[in-house]
């Protein structure tokens, strides 16, 4: 009979749980959408390692709503912005000799109030926000700069 009643009380708790599980995953904020398009060069653990740095960031804009975030493509990831990065790099006092550089789009809504705004436009949708990362071979990601292109 004790063995029936921990097995009940195993599966009551449980069923009570699974609702709050379930909302602790999908949580109270908005959802992002994240497009990693298709690459030859990098995996999906590459654009997530980039993809965190970004959302770090993003985080400490207050009062912004991040939309969605996506890859441009492999075209981006040419000699010409590769050479953008290292100068970036250069021009900081870093000692980098990055050997790859990947780039994200995303869309964000800003604060509704100006007081909160800060240096957006109050209550606006920003679209094409540009974020350029690189790094050296088998190393971190750095995130180099963001903004419109």
């Amino acid at each position: 009979m004790v063995f029936i009643i921990r097995v009940f009380m195993k599966r009551f708790l449980c069923f009570l749980l699974l609702p709050a599980l379930l909302l602790g995953l999908v949580g109270c904020g908005n959802q992002v959408t994240i497009d990693y398009g298709t690459s030859t060069l990098y995996t999906k653990a590459d654009m997530d390692e980039a993809i965190q740095l970004i959302r770090q960031e993003f985080d400490t804009w207050k009062g912004c709503e991040l939309h969605s975030i996506r890859y441009l493509s492999d075209d981006s990831c040419n000699d010409k912005n590769l050479s953008w990065m290292n100068e970036l790099a250069t021009a900081r006092g870093q000692d980098a000799a990055f050997t790859q550089c990947i780039f994200f789009e995303s869309s964000f809504h800003s604060p509704k109030n100006d007081k909160d705004a800060g240096a957006w436009n109050p209550d606006e949708e920003y679209t094409g926000w540009q974020w350029c990362l690189a790094r050296t071979e088998g190393g971190p990601w750095k995130l180099m700069t963001w903004g419109y292109a």
